[in-house]
């Protein structure tokens, strides 16, 4: 089961993570549109504390395909996560990403928001290396960090349809991930609201560290 955690924002955070085992690290990045958004040169910072094996994985909200591209050439992470809502991002932008950084590996959010998500779903089949399923609100011009669950039977339906890993998202914590895996069964688990500290963005690590054990278990 890979478990990835979000959103880790300083060098000795992303340490700590790797060292427990999070299979990917994921950290917000961007011009500074969205709160929080690290620029390349501090994001680059967090990557370079990341201990194999686990890996970086470089969120962006923006719908800005060649900011992203351009900071994706600056920055070279493993791993490219759009985040943007579905609108504003299409498979087809995601496909010309793809040839333009051809070394890069893809991770696209699809919001779990009813039924229509297994078509959203599938348009990304064969086209990323991972969908993620997540919580969203209409109207965000962003996927996720909502903190809360989503229709689970949904998401378990999207996993039994397409061949793309999926990443469950979506107010996942140490004390549902076992749960959430039971009735998914998807390919890997993500963190991010639950395991922040109380009222915070920083990580506690106890709960990292709780998540990840019950994952990597479940």
């Amino acid at each position: 089961m890979l478990t990835q955690v979000y959103e880790v924002a300083t060098p000795s955070e992303a340490e700590a993570i790797s060292a427990i085992g999070v299979d990917h690290v994921g950290v917000l990045v961007g011009d500074g549109a969205f709160p929080r958004e690290l620029p390349v040169h501090k994001a680059a910072a967090v990557m370079k504390a990341i201990q194999p094996p686990s890996v970086l994985s470089a969120l962006f909200l923006s719908s800005d395909v060649a900011l992203i591209e351009r900071m994706v050439r600056e920055l070279n992470p493993p791993i490219v996560h759009l985040g943007a809502s579905i609108e504003l991002i299409t498979p087809d932008h995601v496909v010309a990403l793809r040839k333009s950084l051809p070394k890069i590996k893809f991770m696209r959010s699809v919001p779990v928001t009813g039924p229509l998500a297994v078509d959203v779903a599938r348009a990304y089949d064969g086209i990323v290396d991972w969908i993620l399923l997540d919580s969203h609100r209409i109207g965000d011009t962003q996927i996720g960090a909502q903190g809360v669950t989503h229709d689970w039977s949904i998401s378990r339906t999207i996993v039994e349809t397409v061949r793309t890993p999926v990443i469950l998202a979506g107010g996942l914590g140490p004390d549902n991930v076992k749960e959430a895996i039971r009735l998914v069964q998807p390919a890997g688990v993500d963190s991010k609201t639950k395991t922040d500290r109380e009222s915070v963005h920083s990580k506690d690590l106890a709960k990292v560290k709780a998540f990840h054990r019950a994952a990597k278990s479940g």
